[in-house]
């Protein structure tokens, strides 16, 4: 396993499409390694490999560490869609590890049901409720090439986009 680094907005690689996974190969097993260590070495509960400037529909999560549980329990999520969605919304404040240290509100169905493939090539289909569903919501915009700030009105969004360009032409590294 090896750290990766993270890639921070405004970097253009986030608004990339990530291509999908053909085969779930030895390369992209390790690929999800490096993404679980350098997930919690953040620390995040998501990250999605385009977030690490590989675009491929990979996803990692661990949401034990948020919701204060035990020991942890490492997913990862290939080629991961909706499939459906609840009528009903909910509002939750989310965070990215690509726009360190902000913060906002955003409103995203409550359930969602989705298909993914899993490290050993077998397809699933599983309901996601409450912190799941929202996580897996914000990661699967970012394989899409859409970040939680693109759910924010527009002066918000600039607000937070004029910061980071900002921070970036000076060289300031978040850490």
């Amino acid at each position: 396993m090896a750290l990766r680094e993270i890639i921070i907005v405004p970097d253009k690689q986030l608004r990339q499409v990530s291509q999908p996974v053909e085969t779930v190969t030895p390369e992209i097993r390790k690929l999800a390694d490096d993404m679980f260590e350098t997930m919690y070495d953040a620390p995040g509960i998501g990250l999605a490999a385009i977030q690490i400037a590989q675009p491929v529909r990979l996803i990692t999560m661990d949401l034990v560490r948020k919701e204060g549980g035990g020991a942890s329990e490492p997913r990862a999520f290939i080629n991961p869609e909706i499939i459906g969605a609840s009528e009903e919304m909910r509002v939750y404040e989310e965070g990215c590890l690509s726009i360190p240290n902000y913060y906002a509100e955003v409103e995203r169905p409550a359930k969602v049901r989705i298909r993914y493939t899993d490290l050993d090539g077998k397809l699933h289909e599983e309901d996601a409720e409450g912190l799941f569903a929202t996580c897996i919501q914000h990661e699967i915009d970012h394989l899409g090439g859409t970040l939680f700030i693109d759910h924010l009105s527009r002066l918000k969004r600039a607000l937070v986009m004029r910061k980071f360009e900002k921070a970036a032409k000076r060289g300031y590294k978040f850490v």
